[in-house]
């Protein structure tokens, strides 16, 4: 039986696990970024995915064989394609912060990954006029006003920076106009992420009907997954033999040494926490009755929530001025209030 308001809770462990994936990137010394995010991406989108896969899907190969091979294939090139959106997103957070990266990105990602999977089975009347439909569709808009305003204050954070710089500082780097627009192709490809685990929903069905129960969505988060990660692998081996950073994994002299298995350490643990996104969403997916549609847009605003913490942790915040701090606490109420609404919206469906 299903049960929204554990899904929603669910959902939000989901929301602290993705929220701070990136946080032990600031640990990595003296690696590259591109070392750093191909073993990350490794362990995120292929090792975890395909042994927790085992662990919890029965007869998984048996899974595989018996589903469509065009949902199949068509999962994990999507999949592909969000690979690029992942990139995207992990650059942004080096120009604009966590906080805008997290909050554009994923209230872009929240909408479009919610609405396009109703187009595509053609039910967004359906769902729109069904009980809760209505409300939900508020708390959708009431999102996109609140992604509006932090995109204001992005903006106004950019400016408070680069008044008060001196010469030398690293506040400079805030680059708004080029983090901003990274941001806008990683929420509209980790939209494309959703799609996929959409179109993947026939070989989760399957490992429903082997008695995979709450875990059933393990088994086409692979093909996902595993999409993604033959972009990065490809990318990231490419851009280190070019920038001949390859060697960082192999380098004799560090192996051993405590700062080398920190770097592996702390990129491994990023795997693990983006990996346990997903690995919590898929169990809130089934929780969440007949407005599954729903768990998208609340998983993504779980994660916009925590993204804030953790800015506000990170201190990303103490040196602007109020008017722009309130701005920001603006958005903050009206994503936190559109969250609240369409979880009601899923409990009126239920």
């Amino acid at each position: 039986m299903s049960n929204p308001l554990l899904g929603t809770f669910v959902h939000g462990v989901g929301g602290v696990s993705a929220s701070t994936c990136y946080v032990p990137f600031q640990k990595v010394k003296k690696w590259s970024w591109d070392t750093y995010w191909l073993l990350q991406a490794t362990f995120a989108w292929f090792i975890f995915p395909l042994v927790l896969g085992f662990l919890t899907v029965p007869n998984l190969l048996a899974v595989f064989n018996d589903s469509p091979i065009d949902v199949i294939v068509n999962a994990t090139l999507l999949g592909a394609v969000y690979g690029f959106g992942g990139m995207c997103f992990g650059f942004a957070i080096k120009h604009i912060g966590y906080s805008l990266t997290y909050t554009i990105s994923i209230g872009i990602s929240a909408i479009l990954g919610t609405i396009v999977p109703l187009l595509m089975h053609g039910n967004f009347i359906e769902k729109l006029e069904a009980p809760g439909g209505g409300i939900i569709f508020l708390g959708m808009f009431m999102a996109l006003i609140g992604i509006a305003i932090c995109g204001v204050a992005g903006y106004r954070k950019e400016a408070d920076l680069k008044r008060n710089a001196q010469e030398g500082d690293d506040v400079l780097t805030f680059d708004m106009k080029k983090g901003l627009l990274l941001t806008l192709i990683a929420g509209i490809l980790s939209a494309v992420f959703g799609i996929s685990l959409e179109v993947g929903a026939p070989v989760a069905e399957m490992a429903g009907k082997y008695g995979a129960g709450n875990f059933e969505g393990n088994a086409s988060l692979i093909l996902s997954t595993f999409g993604a990660f033959v972009t990065n692998l490809v990318w990231f081996i490419t851009a280190g033999i070019k920038n001949k950073t390859l060697k960082e994994f192999v380098d004799v002299k560090s192996i051993g040494t405590r700062s080398y298995g920190i770097n592996f350490g702390m990129s491994v643990l990023s795997g693990a926490l983006w990996y346990g996104q997903f690995f919590f969403y898929g169990i809130a997916h089934v929780q969440m009755g007949a407005f599954k549609f729903a768990s998208w847009v609340i998983h993504m605003s779980m994660l916009i929530f925590f993204s804030y913490i953790i800015g506000i942790v990170m201190k990303e915040w103490v040196a602007v001025t109020k008017r722009t701090y309130t701005t920001l606490i603006y958005a903050l109420i009206i994503l936190v209030l559109s969250f609240f609404v369409m979880t009601y919206g899923s409990m009126q469906g239920a």
